[in-house]
């Protein structure tokens, strides 16, 4: 069963096909573009690579956010045109669960997103006999109350994500040893981590209708707020 996911929750865009036994192809761009100018490209350069059509996937795969809202959109919008095309499932996945997915750790694992004004996305996560179990679920949250949080609560937690290029002084401070950190290259959502996720959601009977699969902003767009404001 192959699987094509796709990530554009932050501003790195990243694409992957992979099947139950491997990962086939994986291409992911940090760059100062827009994910509109580059993401079909690089969705088509990968599946040009392997020899396939959008009809030779099986399901189809993407961040639901937190995240970017004009990123999450694009995204979306791309896995749903191509499920839709050739009429297959779509499964969303929270970007913060495959960021926690990166990190195989023994322990509880943090991810945290920049939400800007001292606030992050966030949720708590914990391996248990090699499953990701969500301890809690997705939110924001002002920094040093998740400090807090962490502190009151873990011996010892693994961070990822951007938010700990940001915040990572203030983590240090706060938990001093009871902090560890991800390497550089697990603080984005991997769209082949979205992948796995999706196949493992598939076979616990997880689907989605494309028509109906939306993102998960845990707040409002800016553009929503003002609009509210106006009323």
């Amino acid at each position: 069963m192959k699987v094509l996911a796709i990530d554009t929750s932050s501003v790195v865009a990243t694409c992957a096909v992979l099947d139950e036994e491997k990962l086939l192809g994986e291409y992911t761009l940090n760059q100062d573009m827009t994910h509109s100018e580059r993401l079909i490209p690089m969705v088509k350069t990968l599946m040009d690579s392997l020899k396939l059509k959008p009809e030779n996937i099986d399901l189809f795969a993407g961040s639901v956010g937190p995240g970017s809202f004009t990123g999450l959109r694009i995204g979306l919008a791309t896995i749903k045109g191509l499920a839709h095309v050739v009429d297959k499932s779509v499964i969303g996945i929270s970007t913060l669960e495959a960021l926690a997915f990166n990190v195989p750790f023994d322990g509880i694992v943090i991810p945290i997103m920049d939400a800007r004004r001292d606030r992050v996305y966030t949720g708590i996560y914990r391996w248990e006999n090699g499953k990701l179990i969500n301890i809690m679920k997705p939110t924001i949250l002002n920094i040093n109350e998740l400090l807090d949080i962490v502190d009151s609560k873990y011996e010892k937690v693994l961070f990822n994500g951007d938010g700990t290029l940001v915040f990572k002084d203030r983590i240090d401070e706060k938990l001093k040893d009871k902090a560890l950190y991800a390497p550089i290259s697990l603080n984005m959502a991997k769209a082949s981590s979205i992948g796995e996720l999706a196949l493992l959601k598939w076979e616990e009977g997880s689907q989605e209708n494309y028509f109906n699969l939306s993102p998960d902003y845990l707040r409002e767009s800016q553009a929503q707020r003002q609009l509210n404001e106006k009323r």
